[in-house]
C-alpha cells in the first residue's frame, strides 16, 4: 500500500483520533451555523407558484427569496439569535459526530488496508468504503440530534419546542422512539456515498496540493474544500430528502414554512418534490450548502490535522520525560 491511504488511518491512538475528531467537529460547526440554519430554511420552502399549497401562490411569493434575504430576513425578525437556533444539539452532533467519523474511518481503512494479497484492495477502495463505513456509522449515532436541530432551526419566531428536554419529552410522548428516527434512511442514503466520495477525494487531492504555495499550511484545507464541494452536490437531493421527512409529524405545521406537505419514505418524497415543485425543488438551498460546505469542510480538517499533530507531539514529550 501507497504512503498516502496511511495520513489519515494510521496516525495517532484511538484516543488522539476520537479527540482531534470532536474538537474538529464542535469549532466547524459553531463557525458554519448560521449558513445551516439558512440553508434549511431554502430546504423546507415550497416553492411552486401553481401549487395550492404554496406560499408563493398564497403570498405572491416564497418566504425566502435566496441566501443573502433569507439571513436578512432572519435577523430582522428573529434576532441574530436566530441564525444559531438548534446550536446546542447541533454542537452535540458534531461533537459525537466528528468522534465516531474519524474513529470508523481509522478502524475501518486500517482493517482492508492489512487484508492479505491477492486480495488486498487499491488505494481507492480503502478510501472509499471506510469513509462510507465512518459516515453510516456516525450518521446513526447522532440521527437524533440532527433530527433536533432541524426542528429548531426551522422554527420560526413562534416555538415549537420551548427547550432541548421539552423537545425530547414532547417528541417521544407523541412519536415514540421512532420519532427521533424519521428520514434516517435518506441520511445514510446520503452520507454513504457522500462520505465515500469525501475521503476518496480527500486522501487523492491532499498529496496533489501539498507542494503548493498555499499559506498557514492551508493545503489541508484546500483539499477538503474541493472534495467536500464536489461530493455535497453528488447527493444533495437526498439531503433536501432528509430534512422534509425530519419535520413530519404531528408538529408539521408549525414550523416558519406552516404548509409542508406531508411526506413518506425516501422514493415517494423524491417523486412528490419532483411532481410538484420540478427536479429544481431537490436542489433548494444548493447555493448555500456549497458555501457552508466549504469552510466546513476546510476548518473540520485543518483542525483535525492540527490537533492531532499537537495530541502526538504532547504524548511523545510525555514519554521522552518519563
Amino acid at each position: 500500500m501507497s504512503g498516502k491511504v496511511e495520513q489519515l488511518k494510521d496516525e495517532g491512538t484511538r484516543r488522539q483520533v476520537v479527540t482531534a475528531g470532536a474538537i474538529a467537529g464542535l469549532i466547524s460547526r459553531f463557525v458554519v451555523a448560521p449558513l445551516d440554519v439558512v440553508k434549511i430554511r431554502l430546504q423546507l420552502q415550497i416553492h411552486s407558484l401553481s401549487d395550492p399549497l404554496s406560499i408563493a401562490s398564497a403570498q405572491g411569493g416564497p418566504t425566502y427569496k435566496g441566501t443573502l434575504n433569507t439571513f436578512k430576513r432572519i435577523v430582522r425578525e428573529e434576532g441574530i439569535t436566530g441564525l444559531w437556533k438548534g446550536n446546542v444539539p447541533a454542537e452535540a452532533m458534531y461533537l459525537c459526530y466528528g468522534g465516531v467519523q474519524f474513529l470508523s474511518y481509522r478502524t475501518a481503512s486500517s482493517f482492508l488496508a492489512n487484508i492479505p494479497p491477492p486480495f488486498t484492495p487499491p488505494d481507492a477502495a480503502v478510501s472509499f468504503l471506510a469513509g462510507a463505513t465512518a459516515g453510516t456509522f456516525a450518521t446513526t449515532a447522532t440521527y437524533p440530534l440532527d433530527l433536533l436541530r432541524t426542528r429548531f432551526a426551522a422554527q420560526g419566531a413562534e416555538r415549537v419546542y420551548t427547550s432541548l428536554a421539552a423537545s425530547v419529552h414532547d417528541i417521544y410522548a407523541s412519536e415514540g422512539p421512532r420519532g427521533f428516527f424519521r428520514g434516517l434512511g435518506a441520511g445514510v442514503s446520503q452520507i454513504v456515498p457522500y462520505m465515500g466520495l469525501f475521503f476518496l477525494s480527500y486522501e487523492t487531492l491532499k498529496p496533489a496540493f501539498a507542494p503548493l504555495p498555499l499559506p498557514f499550511g492551508s493545503t489541508d484545507a484546500a483539499a477538503g474544500i474541493t472534495a467536500s464541494v464536489f461530493s455535497k452536490t453528488a447527493v444533495f437531493p437526498l439531503d433536501t430528502v432528509r430534512k422534509r421527512l425530519q419535520v413530519q409529524g404531528p408538529t408539521r405545521a408549525k414550523y416558519i414554512h406552516k404548509n409542508i406537505p406531508v411526506y413518506e419514505g425516501v422514493y415517494r418524497t423524491i417523486k412528490q418534490i419532483v411532481r410538484r415543485e420540478g427536479p429544481r425543488g431537490l436542489y433548494r438551498g444548493l447555493t448555500v450548502s456549497l458555501i457552508k460546505a466549504a469552510p466546513t469542510s476546510a476548518v473540520t480538517m485543518w483542525t483535525y490535522e492540527r490537533v492531532m499533530t499537537l495530541l502526538v507531539s504532547m504524548d511523545e514529550q510525555v514519554k521522552v520525560e518519563e
